[in-house]
């Protein structure tokens, strides 16, 4: 398994425990609003910063479809 998709995993897990959901929803979440990839992608930018962050960054993707980083 990638870096990448371990901290994708990770990210997904504590987004869901900050956002009160379950995991499965965030994810059928992430799909709906098509950021799957968007937050994959963010990989290198999201584990370097504080956790919160990434999480202002991915309600912003599910808001506006746009990027705060």
């Amino acid at each position: 398994m990638t870096e990448e998709m371990k901290f994708f995993m990770y990210l997904l897990e504590y987004y869901a425990f900050y956002k009160n959901k379950k995991t499965r929803d965030v994810l059928n979440e992430w799909e709906k609003c098509g950021i799957i990839q968007k937050i994959y992608d963010n990989y290198w930018h999201y584990h370097t910063e504080a956790i919160e962050n990434a999480y202002a960054d991915i309600d912003s993707l599910i808001e506006t479809g746009k990027s705060v980083c």
